[in-house]
């Protein structure tokens, strides 16, 4: 079993600082090991004086993530998740230089969240996203700042039929900044991330902070209301079933309570 360690790693690059999912075998779904890694490295980057953006990315060209691990999920009878589950960037853990995701393959629930709340996004021309909760009976408060950053009726359907987007998509509506071909994936993220990283530091700050300013209330207030609204889903049977049938391969049977 890999080690917190093992499961994200992290290196600089030209002031640029990589922050890789690393389970590859398991499309980089997160798990506690994942979860733990994740927040070893924030506080890394945090700390970090060289590094002045983070880009975040998975192992391989299948996924960037796949989301929650729902075998751990099943196995540990997963109900209400914590509020520091994962860290949430701006949420659950402060991160003031600008960060990026670089999708390099399917980002899907949890793996959508850790789209969703990096500054820019970059996405390889095969990726693909979607908010896959409503498929397996789990929870997606997260999402609560989706109509902020795309269009409502997009967000709608995201939440709605749990189906996937392409990276074009994505692109159209806003999630994503950049679409660049698989192989020139890393090279256009780690340029982003040097143009960014050449910038009055300050100035780079207080931009990332002005534009969150603009939506800071209502998205809070949207977040805290969100957990309300989810959290009689998580304690439900079906919330259970929804893991258990993935882990055992059969169609799940929802009871709606």
């Amino acid at each position: 079993m890999k080690t917190a360690t093992d499961a994200v790693t992290y290196e600089v690059v030209n002031d640029v600082a990589w922050v890789r999912l690393n389970r590859p075998e398991a499309r980089n779904a997160i798990n506690a090991a994942v979860r733990a890694g994740l927040f070893q490295a924030v506080e890394r980057f945090n700390a970090d004086t060289e590094a002045k953006v983070l880009i975040l990315t998975g192992t391989g060209d299948a996924a960037f993530c796949a989301g929650g691990d729902l075998k751990e999920m099943a196995q540990q009878r997963l109900a209400l998740p914590p509020r520091d589950f994962i860290p949430y960037f701006g949420r659950t853990v402060a991160v003031n230089k600008p960060t990026i995701a670089a999708v390099n393959g399917v980002a899907y629930a949890g793996g959508f969240l850790l789209a969703q709340m990096c500054d820019l996004v970059v996405a390889a021309d095969h990726a693909r996203f979607a908010v896959t909760e409503v498929k397996v009976g789990r929870g997606s408060p997260w999402a609560a700042p989706l109509p902020w950053m795309i269009p409502p009726r997009v967000a709608m359907q995201l939440l709605l039929t749990g189906d996937p987007i392409d990276a074009t998509r994505a692109r159209e509506v806003g999630l994503v900044n950049e679409v660049v071909p698989a192989e020139h994936l890393r090279e256009a993220a780690q340029e982003m991330g040097e143009r960014i990283a050449v910038n009055a530091p300050l100035s780079v700050a207080a931009s990332k902070a002005m534009v969150y300013a603009s939506a800071d209330r209502g998205w809070h207030d949207a977040l805290d209301e969100a957990d309300r609204i989810w959290e009689p889903v998580y304690l439900s049977a079906d919330a259970q079933e929804g893991p258990r049938a993935f882990r055992e391969k059969r169609a799940p049977q929802w009871q709606g309570r």
